[in-house]
């Protein structure tokens, strides 16, 4: 799908963001993962922008998790979680959905986070488009989460897939799909279990904006 009609701008253009450097990645991925939040993901094409601020998440720890797709070594499908960290890692599940995750840890050593919802912030109208839905006369959160909350969700509003940008380096300055920083900071972050999974299910590795709207639905259970 091509981004052709002209964003729907929330984020004022006199607010600056800044691209997030490659050393923000090269931690382990529950720092990670709790200091996401608040950040923007970005899509651009030529003069349009669709962001989302980043509201929950999923830490996953290669090796040493179950539930990671790295636990069992490296392969062809998963082999950005292997590679330099900040890059895009995208994976097709339920055979509808796809999901972003952002590789972390130094290279040969795999680690990820997995961006479970956002904050929709530009282009409601298109993304409304690209997931299908009807175009929106309200701007409330109840109507608004329809559009990002759910890793399948913004993947199809941000149109995220495999094909597209699986292995994109997120940190590039040139590149379509970015992770910023506008300087928002949570007020309150808190830790849960994971959702859907079964193995490793008890480690509270999902992170969350306590209160925020936008956070999609599942356990709570510390």
């Amino acid at each position: 799908m091509q981004l052709t009609e002209p964003p729907i701008d929330t984020i004022p253009d006199r607010v600056q963001t800044r691209l997030l450097a490659r050393s923000f990645f090269n931690r382990d991925p529950r720092e990670v993962g709790h200091d996401l939040l608040g950040k923007l993901i970005v899509r651009k094409e030529g003069s349009m922008r669709l962001a989302g601020r980043i509201v929950e998440v999923e830490a996953y720890l290669g090796a040493r998790d179950a539930a990671a797709h790295s636990a069992a070594g490296r392969t062809e499908r998963n082999d950005v979680l292997f590679g330099r960290p900040g890059h895009a890692y995208v994976y097709f599940i339920y055979g509808v959905h796809y999901c972003l995750n952002i590789s972390c840890m130094p290279a040969g050593k795999a680690g990820c986070v997995l961006i479970r919802a956002l904050e929709p912030l530009d282009g409601f109208q298109i993304m409304a488009r690209a997931r299908g839905l009807e175009p929106f006369n309200s701007g409330s959160p109840r109507d608004l989460r329809k559009l990002t909350s759910g890793p399948g969700r913004l993947c199809d509003a941000l149109v995220i897939s495999r094909s597209r940008d699986n292995g994109k380096d997120m940190v590039a300055r040139k590149s379509d799909l970015q992770v910023r920083d506008d300087g928002f900071r949570p007020a309150q972050v808190r830790a849960t279990r994971r959702i859907g999974i079964t193995k490793s299910s008890d480690m509270p590795l999902r992170y969350i904006i306590s209160g925020n709207p936008f956070v999609s639905r599942g356990s709570t259970k510390v």
